[in-house]
């Protein structure tokens, strides 16, 4: 049994109407009387709470995984036992890693009533969360106390990269309306000359196309039928040094960057291309080759999900040195990272160029977006001035560093973390429109 506050507050009241008899004696028999109702009052709510022994059940409904980054729902099923209408107060116990220490759900069920209420969580890392208890308050027909019912729920949910965007372009597909994803329609230029089969000519099919050969043998005339070339590899590499540790709500670069490569991958899948991954710190992590078969998908989310760093310094010697004896096909090498200077750009620029020699290599790094804002803010005070300067200074370098690489024939996006994924697929459906790959 809990006591409310309103018994607290009214308990009080009575008190003091009791203490005023020491200066008017009538207030002994107004404050004797409010204790008396108070007390014959908290024993009709208490016989109204624990008249029920079950009072209330209650069930979690969760998702066996939740998806980082995104909106996860947690539902909870309550069925009221009573023979009245109750109100009632529930703390789920959530997490730790939200440290959220005010979670409370106020709402009422009606005799009998099966109710099921919802609410939402959104995780900032990959890991696995755990859920305990339960906790329901059911509060009196007066509220002057409350009975507690607890639910031991102990649920470990694992929590991935996000795959919400996933299914919403699976959903989306169907319609062919990517373009509520933010993805972009292109149309190819040109065409790529890969055979798919020999088929008669019928009027209309362009002549250059005829095979004689072919129409010798069988005596009427055949032309080859010709399809956009396709499985290219395409590699998503995530540097996983200290500077993408940095956090933009609440959420680091480094898991940016693996949502990105999740949803990439998917798409290059779709595109019937195939879909490699490569991590590297000061060694390399892991490598997936590039392929497109049905477990292709489920492996790189799973060696996604594991992924962590040490906060050291990443080595692009060791990523040249593994591109240069594995990838032997001319592949899209898109890789995650952070540059904030021209000169941590140009200490990484020489395999940059080499991996560029020999492939196309798309690097995507990031804007500052809180160092925008305080470069576009209208300064005040000297300190102002001064630390507009800096800000445009860094914006000046990030547009720098940008057409260093293109000087050198490297593509590069630089995006804001949150458009991220966008940007990456529709640069890798303009390439391939362009037939850069």
């Amino acid at each position: 049994m809990f006591i409310s506050k309103r018994f607290i507050i009214l308990l009080c009241i009575a008190c003091i109407l009791t203490s005023m008899g020491v200066l008017w004696s009538i207030f002994y028999v107004v404050g004797g009387l409010g204790l008396c109702a108070l007390m014959v009052g908290l024993a009709i709510d208490l016989f109204s709470v624990y008249s029920n022994v079950a009072g209330i059940e209650c069930k979690r409904e969760l998702s066996e995984r939740f998806s980082n980054g995104d909106v996860n729902v947690v539902k909870l099923h309550l069925t009221n036992l009573y023979d009245r209408d109750v109100d009632i107060s529930i703390i789920d116990e959530i997490p730790v890693e939200y440290q959220d220490r005010h979670f409370l759900i106020k709402d009422s069920l009606d005799s009998g009533e099966s109710k099921t209420i919802q609410y939402q969580l959104v995780p900032k890392e990959r890991g696995v969360y755990k859920f305990e208890k339960v906790h329901v308050y059911v509060h009196s027909s007066m509220h002057l106390c409350e009975r507690r019912f607890s639910f031991d729920y102990p649920t470990e949910v694992k929590v991935y990269p996000s795959f919400f965007y996933i299914r919403n372009m699976q959903l989306l597909s169907i319609e062919n309306k990517h373009r509520e994803c933010g993805i972009k329609l292109v149309r190819r230029l040109g065409s790529s000359m890969e055979f798919d089969q020999i088929k008669e000519y019928v009027p209309g099919d362009d002549f250059r196309k005829i095979n004689w050969k072919a129409s010798a043998r069988r005596n009427q005339l055949m032309s080859n039928l010709f399809q956009d070339e396709q499985s290219q590899h395409i590699y998503s590499v995530i540097d996983k040094g200290r500077g993408m540790q940095h956090t933009f709500n609440k959420m680091s670069l480094l898991d940016y960057s693996i949502n990105a490569t999740l949803a990439l991958s998917y798409m290059v899948i779709q595109h019937q291309d195939n879909a490699g991954l490569i991590t590297f710190e000061k060694y390399i992590d892991s490598f997936i080759p590039a392929g497109k078969n049905i477990h292709q998908m489920e492996h790189i989310l799973e060696t996604l999900y594991k992924e962590k760093t040490s906060y050291i310094q990443s080595d692009y010697a060791s990523l040249y040195e593994l591109i240069r004896k594995k990838v032997n096909k001319r592949s899209l090498i898109i890789i995650y990272t952070t540059f904030d200077t021209n000169i941590s750009m140009e200490r990484e620029l020489p395999f940059l160029r080499k991996l560029a020699s020999s492939h196309v290599v798309l690097v995507v790094f990031f804007k500052d977006k809180e160092l925008r804002q305080m470069a576009e803010k209208e300064p005040i005070t000297k300190e102002d001035y001064f630390n507009q300067t800096i800000m445009q200074n860094f914006e000046f370098e990030k547009k720098m560093i940008v057409k260093n690489l293109q000087r050198y024939g490297i593509q590069s996006i630089l995006t804001e973390p949150e458009n991220l994924t966008v940007n990456v697929i529709n640069k890798y459906i303009d390439l391939k429109a362009r037939n850069v790959i």
